[in-house]
C-alpha cells in the first residue's frame, strides 16, 4: 500500500488543479521558502481528516481555501483528492485503489467521499485507523512537530505509540461503549422510575378495575330488575286497559236511557211554565199600582215634613246691622280730601324750586368744565415749550458727537485704504506672469483633462450601473431562494405530518418490516381523486391494514397480538388462481348488464382498483355505489346494489347507516401525502435551480464590484491630478483679487467717511441755531391765571349741587305726605259705601223671609189632607197584590217540583257522563302508561314490548344474578326462581343502594388496568434487556481494556527495542531508552524518553542541545515507524537543524524506512535530494503555487 496520486484544487496557494503522481520509495519536494511546499503536507493531513485549523497553520478552517491574489479572484471551495494503492488489501475495503476526497465550501459546508461515495469523517478515520494514519497523524512530521513531541507530556507520547499500534480504534470503541453505558444507565434509571411508578399505580387501578367489574354486575342486576318490573307494569297496564274499555261500553248505554227520560220531563215542564207565565201579568199590574201609591204616599209625607221644617225656620227674624253711620264716614273722607289738595299745591311749588336748582347746577358744572379745559390747555402749551427746548438741546449734543465720530472714522478709513493699496501692490508683484491670452495652449490645455475626466466618469457610471443591476439581480434571486426554501420546508413539514398520520394506531404498525409482511394496503390501491373517503369507508377496516404473504403467517401474528393485548387488521395476499384487481360485476352479474345509475352516481369498482397483494379486497367494492345522500334511497332500490357510500365516507345499506365521521380517511391522507411529497420534490428542484443561478449572480456581482472599484479609483486619481494643477494658479489669483477688492472697499469707505463728516458738521450748525431761537422766546400763556379761574368755577359748581340736593329732599317729603292724605280719604269713602250696601241687603232679606213663611204654612195644610187620602188607596192596592201573589206561588211551586225532577235526572246523566269521561281518561292514562312503559323499555333497555314480555314477563323464571365478582361462578349453577314483584323491587333497591355506595366508578378502569399491566410487563422486560445490555457493554469495556493492554504492551516493547537501535545509529556510543511512568497501570501509564549521548551523563531531554533534541525526537518517531510500520511517512524539513554528520546518520535511517514504507520529504538539503527516487520542484508565481518539474529515478 502506498500513496499514488495527490490532487489539489483551490487548496491554499494551489489555485489550479495540481496533481502529484507519487511513487514507492523516497519522494522529495523542493523549492524556495514560501513557495507552498508545506501546503502539500497540510493537504495530506487535511484530506485524511485533520480538524484543527492551527494544525494546518491557519486561524480558521476557511483559511485553507485559495484567498485570491491581485491578478486572480478568490475561490469558493477547496478540494483535495488522495488516491491510495490498496493492492495488498491493507485497507478494509474491497477496492484495489481507494480515492479519499474532502471538499470545503466557503460558506462552511464540508463533504467527504470515498471513491465518489459520500461518507462521514468517522468513516474515513475508521478506514485509516489500522494504518497509523489516525487522529494523531504521527506519520506526518510537520515543521515544529519535533519540538511538539519533545514538549509533550508522557501521556501524549503514549498516544503516538497507541495510534501506531492501532489501539486508538479500541479506545474509540471503548469511549462509545462508555457513552452508551452512561446513556443506558440514565435510560435504566428512567425505566426503573417509570416501572416503579406504574407498579405503584397498578394497585389503585386494580382496585378500581374490581370496583368497575362489581359496578357492571350491579348494573346488570339493576337492568334485570328494571326489565322485569317494567314487564310486570306493561302486562298489568295492558290488562287494566282491556277492563276499562269494557266498562266504558256499559256507561254509554246508561247515558242513552237517562237522556230519553229527561226529554219527557222537559215537555211537562214547558206546560207548567206556560201557566206560570199567564198568571204573571195581573200580578205585575197590581204590584205596579201598589208601588205607585207607595211612592206617592212617601212623596206627600216628605212634602209635609219639609213644609213643617221651613215654617219653623222662617218664623225667627235676623238681627239688624250695628256698624258706623255712612254719613259720618263720608264727612271724614271730605276732610281728608281737602288736606290732600293743600299738599298737592305745596308739591308743585317744591317741584318748580327743584327744576330751578337743577338748571343752576348744570350752568355751574359747565363753567367748571370750561375752566378745567382751559387749565389743561395751558399746561400742555407750557409742557410742549419745555420739551421743545430739551429736544433741541439734545439734537445739538448729538450733532456734536456725530461730527467727532465722523472725523475719527474718516481718519481711520484713509489709513486702512493706504494699507490695502500696499497689500494689493505686494500681491500683484508676487503673482506669476500669466500666459498670453492668444496662446493656443491656454485655450486647449484645460480642455484635455476635462475630456479625460469625462471618459473616466462615464466608465465609472457604467460600472456603477452594472454593479447595481447585479446587486438587484442577487437580491431578487435571494428573495426567490427564500421563497423556494420556505415552500420546500412547508411541503416537507406537511409530508412528514401526513406520514405520521399514515401509521396505524393499533398493533398493525408494529408488523411493518417483519418477515412475511408485504406492507400496507393503502399503497396498493389506485383511487380516482375525490373518491378516497368513499373507497376507504367501503373497504373499512382494511384500508390501512397490513398485507401478509399467507394465512398461516397472519394466524401467527394474530396469536402474538392477542398475547400482547393488541388488535390487528391483516389482509392475506392473493395467491395464484385467485382473484386479481379486475373484480367481477356485483352479485356475479355481467358488467354490461349492470343497471343504469342516476347522474352523479358511479360504481366504486370503476373508480378504484386493488393491485398486487391487495387484489382480494376488490370483492368489497362489488355492488357498492358512490353518490350523494339525496340519491341514496333510490340507488339502494336498484338491483345489484349492496350499499351506497357518499364522498364524505357515510355508508348506507338497506338495513344500516354508518357515518358522521369528520376525520379524513387513510386513503385521503395518503393522497395528500403523495401530493405533498411531489410538491416537496418540485420545490427542492426549484431551490437547487435558484441556488445555481444565485451562485452565478454572486460571482457576477463580485466581478461588477471590482470593476466599479477600479473605475472609481481611476476617477479619483484623475480628479486629484486636475485639482493639483489648478490649485497654485487659483490660490495666487484669489490672493490678488482679494487684495484689490479690499483696497477698493477701503477707498470707498474713506470717501463715505468724508461725506459723513460734511453732513455731521451741517447738522450741528442747524441744531445750535434752533436751540438759540427757542431760548429767546418764553412760554405763550400764564399758568397762575388759569389755575385761579378753574378753582372758582369748581367751588360754584359744588355749591349748586348742594342746593339741588336740598330741593330734591323737600319735594320727596311733600309727595309722601300727599300720598298718605289721598289714601286715607279713599279708604273712608269705600267704608261708607260698604255700610250703606249692607243695610239695604238686610231690609230685602227680611221681606223675603216673611213671604216664604206664609207660603210654607199653606203647603203644610194641603199636604196633610192629600197624605190621608193616599194612605187609604194604598191599603186597597196592597190587599189585591197579596191575593194575586199567592196564586203565583202555587204555580211556581209546581214548576219548581218539575225542574227539580229534571235536575235530578240531569245530575244522574252528568254523573254517568262524568263516569264515562273518567273511564275514557283512565283508558287514555292506561294507554299512555303502556306507551311510557314501552318507551322506557326501548330507551333504558333497548327492548321491544313483545321482546320485553317474552324475556322478562312475570311468567319467566328469574335467574340468580350475583353482586360480588367472586360469586359469579357459584351463581352460574343456581336454579332460577318464580317472579315476585316485591322481591324484584327489593333487589332493585338493594342494587341501586350498592351502586350508590360505590360512588363514582371509572368505566374504563378494566381496560386501563389491562393496558397498564401489559405496559408494566413490557417495561419489566425492558429493564431485564437493559441490564443484560449493560452487562454486555461492561464485558465489551473489559475486553477493550484487555486488548489495549496487550496491544500497548506489545507495541511499547517493540518501540523500546527499536528506540535503542535507532538511538545507537543516530548517537554512536550513546544510550537511549523509553521508560513507563506507571508500569503497574498499562491503561494510563505515560512514557518518558531517556537520552544519554556518548560522553555525557545527562538523561533529561531538556539538558540536551537543540540538534540533539531534534535527533532524539526523530529517534522516537523512527522507533515507532520501525516497530509498527505505516504505508507512508511525510517529513517536512526535519533535517533543517542538523549538521552533515547527523544528516548522514538520518539519511541512513531514511534508507532503512524506505525498505517498508513510502517517504515524502520536504527538504532544502542537497544530500537528501540525492537519495530521492522522485523529485518535485515547486515554485510560486503571482501568489499561485505550481509544479514546474518532475524527475523519476532510473
Amino acid at each position: 500500500m502506498y500513496l499514488k496520486n495527490l490532487t489539489l484544487r483551490g487548496f491554499k496557494s494551489f489555485a489550479s488543479a495540481t496533481t502529484l503522481a507519487l511513487q514507492p520509495g523516497i519522494t522529495c519536494v523542493v523549492g524556495p521558502n514560501g513557495s507552498g511546499k508545506s501546503n502539500v503536507v497540510d493537504a495530506l493531513a487535511w484530506v485524511m481528516g485533520e480538524q484543527g485549523a492551527r494544525a494546518l497553520r491557519g486561524g480558521q478552517m476557511a483559511d485553507v481555501i485559495f484567498a485570491g491574489t491581485s491578478g486572480r479572484a478568490a475561490l469558493g471551495r477547496a478540494q483535495v483528492d488522495l488516491t491510495i494503492d490498496n493492492t495488498d488489501g491493507l485497507l478494509d475495503i474491497e477496492y484495489s485503489e481507494v480515492t479519499i476526497s474532502r471538499t470545503l465550501f466557503r460558506g462552511g459546508g464540508s463533504e467527504y467521499s470515498i471513491n465518489g461515495t459520500p461518507v462521514r469523517l468517522l468513516d474515513v478515520q475508521e478506514l485509516l485507523s489500522d494504518t497509523g494514519m489516525g487522529r494523531q497523524m504521527h506519520v506526518i512530521v510537520g515543521q515544529g512537530q519535533l519540538d511538539a513531541i519533545l514538549s509533550s507530556t508522557p501521556e501524549e507520547r503514549r498516544g503516538f505509540i497507541e495510534e501506531a499500534a492501532g489501539v486508538l480504534k479500541h479506545r474509540r470503541r471503548k469511549e462509545r461503549a462508555l457513552k452508551k453505558l452512561a446513556d443506558m444507565d440514565a435510560n435504566l434509571v428512567r425505566v426503573l422510575d417509570l416501572t416503579n411508578e406504574i407498579h405503584r399505580q397498578l394497585g389503585p387501578l386494580a382496585r378500581a378495575a374490581r370496583l368497575a367489574k362489581r359496578a357492571s354486575l350491579i348494573q346488570a342486576r339493576v337492568r334485570d330488575a328494571k326489565a322485569r318490573l317494567l314487564a310486570d307494569d306493561l302486562a298489568s297496564a295492558r290488562a287494566k286497559l282491556a277492563a276499562l274499555q269494557a266498562s266504558d261500553e256499559e256507561t254509554t248505554a246508561l247515558r242513552a236511557s237517562l237522556e230519553e227520560r229527561i226529554a219527557a220531563s222537559r215537555a211537562e215542564l214547558a206546560c207548567l211554565e206556560d201557566a206560570e207565565r199567564a198568571a204573571s201579568p195581573a200580578l205585575e199590574r197590581a204590584s205596579a199600582h201598589w208601588q205607585e201609591l207607595t211612592t206617592l204616599t212617601e212623596r206627600l209625607r216628605g212634602t209635609l215634613m219639609a213644609a213643617s221644617q221651613k215654617v219653623a225656620m222662617k218664623a225667627t227674624a235676623e238681627p239688624a246691622p250695628s256698624g258706623e253711620e255712612p254719613e259720618a264716614l263720608e264727612e271724614r273722607a271730605r276732610r281728608a280730601g281737602r288736606e290732600d289738595a293743600e299738599l298737592a299745591g305745596q308739591v308743585e311749588a317744591a317741584r318748580s324750586a327743584l327744576a330751578e336748582a337743577t338748571r343752576a347746577r348744570e350752568e355751574a358744572e359747565d363753567a367748571d368744565e370750561s375752566a378745567s379745559r382751559e387749565l389743561a390747555r395751558v399746561n400742555r402749551v407750557i409742557a410742549d415749550h419745555r420739551e421743545k427746548v430739551a429736544r433741541l438741546t439734545g439734537d445739538a449734543s448729538t450733532a456734536s458727537s456725530r461730527l467727532e465720530a465722523a472725523l475719527a472714522e474718516a481718519e481711520r478709513a484713509w489709513g486702512t485704504c493706504r494699507a490695502a493699496d500696499e497689500r494689493a501692490e505686494k500681491a500683484a508683484s508676487d503673482l506669476p506672469a500669466p500666459a498670453p491670452a492668444d496662446n493656443p495652449a491656454s485655450a486647449t490645455g484645460p480642455a484635455a483633462p476635462g475630456e479625460e475626466g469625462g471618459g473616466a466618469a462615464d466608465a465609472h457610471a457604467r460600472a456603477v450601473a452594472a454593479r447595481d443591476a447585479a446587486r438587484a439581480r442577487v437580491d431578487e434571486l435571494l428573495g426567490v431562494e427564500r421563497e423556494a426554501r420556505a415552500e420546500r420546508a412547508r411541503w416537507e413539514a406537511r409530508r412528514d405530518a401526513l406520514a405520521q398520520l399514515l401509521t396505524p394506531e393499533d398493533g398493525t404498525a408494529e408488523l411493518l418490516g417483519r418477515a412475511g409482511v408485504l406492507g400496507q394496503v393503502a399503497p396498493l390501491l389506485r383511487v380516482r381523486a375525490g373518491y378516497e373517503d368513499a373507497v376507504a369507508a367501503a373497504l373499512a377496516p382494511f384500508a390501512d391494514a397490513a398485507v401478509v404473504d399467507s394465512l398461516d403467517r397472519g394466524m401467527g401474528e394474530l396469536e402474538q397480538a392477542r398475547a400482547a393485548g393488541r388488535s390487528l387488521r391483516l389482509v392475506v395476499a392473493a395467491q395464484e388462481g385467485q382473484r386479481r384487481g379486475d373484480a367481477p360485476a356485483p352479485s356475479g352479474a355481467d358488467p354490461s348488464r349492470l343497471p343504469d345509475l342516476p347522474e352523479g352516481a358511479v360504481w366504486l369498482a370503476s373508480v378504484a382498483s386493488c393491485e398486487g397483494a391487495a387484489a382480494q379486497l376488490a370483492c368489497l367494492l362489488d355492488g357498492v355505489v358512490s353518490c350523494d345522500r339525496e340519491l341514496a334511497e333510490c340507488v339502494l332500490a336498484l338491483p345489484g346494489v349492496r350499499a351506497v357510500v357518499t364522498r364524505d365516507g357515510d355508508v348506507l345499506r338497506p338495513w344500516s347507516i354508518e357515518g358522521g365521521r369528520q376525520a379524513s380517511s387513510v386513503l385521503s391522507v395518503r393522497a395528500d401525502y403523495e401530493e405533498a411529497d411531489r410538491q416537496a420534490g418540485q420545490a427542492g428542484r426549484r431551490m437547487a435551480e435558484v441556488s445555481a443561478r444565485l451562485d452565478e449572480a454572486n460571482a457576477d456581482l463580485d466581478r461588477r464590484i471590482r470593476e466599479a472599484n477600479d473605475a472609481l479609483k481611476a476617477l479619483r486619481e484623475e480628479d486629484a491630478q486636475r485639482a493639483k494643477e489648478a490649485e497654485v494658479l487659483a490660490r495666487a489669483q484669489s490672493a490678488v483679487q482679494a487684495a484689490r477688492a479690499e483696497a477698493e472697499r477701503a477707498r470707498d469707505a474713506a470717501r463715505r467717511a468724508d461725506e459723513q463728516v460734511e453732513w455731521a458738521r451741517e447738522r450741528e450748525v442747524a441744531a445750535r441755531a434752533r436751540l438759540e431761537g427757542a431760548d429767546t422766546a418764553g412760554p405763550p400763556e400764564s399758568l397762575e391765571d388759569a389755575q385761579a379761574g378753574a378753582q372758582g368755577a369748581s367751588r360754584a359748581a359744588r355749591e349748586a349741587r348742594e342746593a339741588e340736593n336740598e330741593a330734591r329732599l323737600a319735594l320727596r317729603a311733600l309727595e309722601e305726605q300727599s300720598r298718605r292724605a289721598s289714601s286715607r280719604a279713599r279708604s273712608l269713602r269705600q267704608a261708607a259705601a260698604a255700610e250703606r250696601e249692607e243695610r239695604s241687603r238686610y231690609a230685602a232679606r227680611e221681606a223675603a223671609r216673611k213671604a216664604e213663611l206664609a207660603t210654607a204654612s199653606d203647603v203644610e195644610a194641603a199636604a196633610r189632607v192629600a197624605l190621608e187620602a193616599a194612605e187609604r188607596a194604598l191599603e186597597r192596592a196592597a190587599s189585591e197584590r197579596d191575593r194575586l201573589s199567592e196564586r203565583r206561588v202555587e204555580v211556581s211551586q209546581e214548576v219548581s217540583d218539575a225542574r227539580r225532577a229534571i235536575d235530578a235526572m240531569g245530575a244522574e246523566l252528568a254523573e254517568a257522563a262524568s263516569a264515562a269521561h273518567r273511564g275514557q281518561l283512565a283508558v287514555e292514562q292506561t294507554r299512555l302508561r303502556v306507551e311510557d312503559v314501552q318507551r322506557r323499555a326501548l330507551e333504558e333497555l333497548s327492548l321491544e314490548p313483545d321482546q320485553l314480555l317474552e324475556e322478562f314477563g312475570p311468567q319467566v323464571m328469574v335467574p340468580v344474578l350475583p353482586l360480588d365478582p367472586d360469586k359469579v361462578e357459584e351463581a352460574v349453577g343456581a336454579e332460577p326462581s318464580a317472579y315476585v314483584r316485591a322481591e324484584q323491587e327489593r333487589a332493585l333497591a338493594k342494587a341501586q343502594r350498592e351502586l350508590e355506595k360505590l360512588g363514582r366508578v371509572n368505566p374504563l378502569a378494566l381496560e386501563e388496568h389491562e393496558a397498564l399491566a401489559a405496559r408494566h410487563k413490557f417495561l419489566v422486560d425492558q429493564v431485564q434487556d437493559l441490564k443484560k445490555s449493560k452487562a454486555d457493554l461492561l464485558r465489551i469495556v473489559a475486553d477493550v481494556d484487555r486488548l489495549v493492554q496487550e496491544s500497548f504492551a506489545s507495541a511499547f516493547a517493540s518501540t523500546r527495542e527499536q528506540f535503542e537501535h535507532v538511538f545507537g545509529v543516530l548517537f554512536p556510543g550513546g544510550h537511549g531508552d523509553l521508560v513507563l511512568t506507571e508500569p503497574d497501570d498499562m491503561l494510563s501509564t505515560g512514557i518518558e524518553i531517556e537520552a544519554r549521548p556518548a560522553g555525557k551523563k545527562v538523561k533529561r531531554l531538556s539538558l540536551l542541545s537543540g540538534g540533539e533534541r531534534s535527533l532524539a525526537a526523530i529517534a522516537f518517531l523512527v522507533a515507532i515507524f520501525k516497530a509498527r510500520p505505516s504505508p507512508f511517512y511525510v517529513m517536512d524539513e526535519v533535517e533543517a537543524a542538523l549538521d552533515d554528520v547527523n544528516l548522514t546518520r538520518l539519511l541512513a535511517i531514511f534508507k532503512e524506512l524506505q525498505q517498508t514504507s513510502q517517504l515524502i520529504v520536504i527538504t532544502h538539503q542537497k544530500r537528501t535530494m540525492e537519495i530521492a527516487d522522485a523529485l518535485y520542484g515547486v515554485t510560486m508565481r503571482d501568489g499561485v503555487t505550481t509544479v514546474v518539474s518532475q524527475r523519476l529515478a532510473d
